[in-house]
């Protein structure tokens, strides 16, 4: 019997960290058993060449548009190639503007970035996302002492929407695919810094996402080895194994939402913090 869940794109774009929205999208969508959104996050939109990019992945994957920009030019440009493709487009913080307006009888002032203060903590959380879009899915393996977390694991794992979860949260996250037969990079068995964690499933539910991911691309039938019930169990071996000669710690993420898998590693972090340093680091 196939699965019953339902698949769509879903635009979250910012001029900030894009917490605000991944917050809204995920509390509406709890009340949707069935549906389940293939997210694209752009945080930090605030050019127009970054808007273009934005509007040719809108373009290329309809679907639902939420978003908080501040700049009118760019918001009417967005709008305008939403309704062109006949996608539904919304700014989030339009409906909770219109009843602060209409009961303090003042205009906002449309400040970019305004839901955040311009503090420490802000100015960590941009520094954060910036290191973790720069690191995501093995990207520029140089610096990844630099991370504060290391997540490896096969796709599908949820690394990258886990990695920008705890970007938001200030933490610098790099993420590191393991894919059959291709060697990883030796630098990440010399990191002295950051804690590398592991994140595994189970074979049904990788299997699971790896179809819905060929279909949603409309790529069945292109890599039989990625949807391959028996090489997928291997692969999560091989993950466990790795991660056992290293000492590293594994998260099963099989049931955990994206909120509770940055949960338990946060968890992790803060218990690492507790034991004393390691000889020679």
């Amino acid at each position: 019997m196939g699965d019953p869940r339902s698949y769509f794109h879903l635009h979250l774009i910012s001029d900030s960290t894009g917490e605000t929205l991944m917050t809204v999208a995920r509390a509406a969508l709890a009340q949707y058993d069935n549906i389940q959104p293939i997210e694209h996050v752009y945080p930090l939109v605030r050019s127009d060449r970054q808007l273009d990019r934005v509007l040719a992945e809108i373009e290329a994957a309809p679907g639902i548009v939420l978003y908080t920009l501040m700049i009118d030019e760019q918001v009417q440009r967005l709008e305008r190639i939403c309704l062109k493709h006949g996608v539904p487009c919304v700014n989030i913080l339009d409906p909770v503007f219109a009843v602060f307006q209409s009961y303090l009888k003042v205009e906002e002032t449309r400040r970019v970035g305004g839901q955040h203060a311009l503090d420490a903590d802000y100015f960590n959380r941009i520094d954060a996302m910036h290191y973790t879009m720069l690191h995501d899915d093995g990207q520029v393996p140089e610096g990844l002492d630099d991370a504060d977390v290391i997540l490896i694991g096969i796709s599908r794992t949820s690394k990258t929407p886990t990695c920008i979860y705890l970007a938001n949260r200030g933490i610098k996250a790099a993420n590191i695919p393991v894919v059959p037969e291709v060697p990883i990079t030796p630098l990440l068995f010399e990191v002295r810094h950051p804690l590398v964690v592991g994140l595994v499933a189970s074979a049904e539910r990788i299997l699971q996402v790896r179809q819905n991911r060929l279909l949603s691309l409309n790529a069945i039938g292109q890599n039989e080895r990625y949807v391959d019930r028996q090489a997928i169990s291997e692969e999560i071996s091989f993950m466990r194994r790795l991660c056992g000669q290293n000492d590293w710690p594994v998260i099963d993420v099989t049931r955990r939402s994206i909120e509770e898998t940055a949960a338990a590693i946060m968890s992790l972090m803060k218990e690492r913090k507790k034991l004393p340093s390691q000889v020679g680091e």
